[in-house]
């Protein structure tokens, strides 16, 4: 029995080792729907072309960030981890609790708005649970 046992463990660690954890585990995680909002300050993105690449179903990466004027501050990250702006101050204190307590989180684009050279994207924000 102990032999079965040690088989398994070890065929573990070769699928992991060929794999993401994140993608070994994906099967048993859920997205849980918190929260919709809007990405804020996208007009002070450096790379407003990154905008012409986004689009409506999206996954979206959420990191906190150091700063001085806001302590709570969440950015808002395309999956190839370019910056698209930020939760807005007035929604991010839960956000920021709750990574701050080693929860993931992240965001899929509900829908894109472009008005000239401004963008104004709108988000929903979930809580992945394992």
């Amino acid at each position: 029995m102990a032999k079965e046992l040690t088989v398994q463990n070890k065929q573990f660690i070769a699928t992991s080792s060929k794999e993401k954890i994140a993608d070994i585990i994906k099967p048993l995680t859920k997205e849980i729907y918190l929260f919709d909002t809007f990405v804020s300050a996208t007009s002070r993105i450096k790379n407003q072309e990154i905008f012409n690449d986004i689009k409506v179903g999206d996954k979206l990466l959420l990191r906190r960030e150091e700063s001085k004027f806001d302590e709570n501050e969440v950015v808002i990250l395309t999956k190839d981890k370019e910056k698209i702006g930020y939760i807005p101050e007035k929604d991010n204190v839960i956000f920021a609790r709750l990574m701050d307590a080693g929860k993931m989180l992240d965001a899929k684009i509900i829908s894109i708005d472009r008005k000239g050279p401004f963008t104004q994207i709108y988000i929903g924000i979930y809580l992945i649970d394992f």
